[in-house]
């Protein structure tokens, strides 16, 4: 894991103020968890294999791209992310290794860094790379640690897929802190980036607009996840 130091910044939205948000130091996973990681998992808690997971828990593409329950098939998954999880599941396996899902706030903090900068958001280079990457067909089959290694140590939080918070769907909340339990549902679809503190990084827009339109129980061949610890 590498350790972020606590620090402040402004997230491009689900807030309706330009408020910097404090991220207390916490430690997150260098790479994504990996297929062959997450059948180690599931063969300890065959409660979340392919047949057994209950439908309250994962839709039926939890794990498709796997052979069997317990064998990913010959396709070179060991090192790739596992993807087709649900954020159920996801939770689950980082609550198993002691561990939890990273906030939204911290991935984005971690995800704003790129080689040198701890925010590198406003340079163009690094949001045409994020943006390249959308256009990319396949990436989640690629193995973890390909893409550049950030100023925290961190690698792939853009390039290879998409990643499950524990408040991914916390957008959906209106006031400065998104704590609140008022619905507006203005926030997503037409008027979505009203909210944004920078309307034209799309970049970072969409993600959020992405994990706004997710459920619980979602999963699909793009999304992965890794973990987090408190320090």
């Amino acid at each position: 894991m590498a350790s972020i130091r606590e620090g402040f910044f402004v997230p491009l939205y689900g807030a309706t103020s330009k408020k910097p948000v404090k991220v207390n130091t916490f430690s997150i996973d260098v790479f994504p968890v990996t297929n062959a990681q997450y059948l180690d998992f599931v063969k300890k808690n065959p409660a979340y294999s392919r047949s057994k997971i209950k439908g309250l828990f994962a839709d039926k593409s939890y794990l498709i791209q796997w052979e069997s329950d317990f064998n990913f098939g010959k396709n070179n998954l060991n090192d790739a992310p596992v993807t087709n999880v649900s954020w159920f599941a996801a939770k689950k396996y980082c609550e198993c290794q002691g561990k939890r899902l990273p906030t939204m706030d911290e991935w984005e903090y971690v995800a704003m860094a790129d080689e040198k900068r701890i925010d590198a958001r406003a340079k163009e280079n690094f949001n045409k790379y994020i943006m390249s990457w959308y256009e990319k067909p396949k990436t989640y089959l690629n193995p973890v640690g390909q893409t550049f290694k950030n100023y925290w140590g961190v690698y792939d939080m853009h390039g290879l897929v998409w990643e499950w918070t524990s408040d991914f769907n916390s957008i959906f909340l209106s006031g400065e802190s998104r704590k609140d339990k008022a619905t507006d549902k203005n926030l997503f679809c037409g008027s979505g980036s009203v909210n944004a503190t920078d309307l034209m990084n799309y970049a970072a827009f969409m993600r959020y607009a992405f994990r706004g339109s997710l459920k619980a129980n979602y999963t699909t061949k793009n999304l992965g996840f890794r973990c987090a610890k408190n320090k």
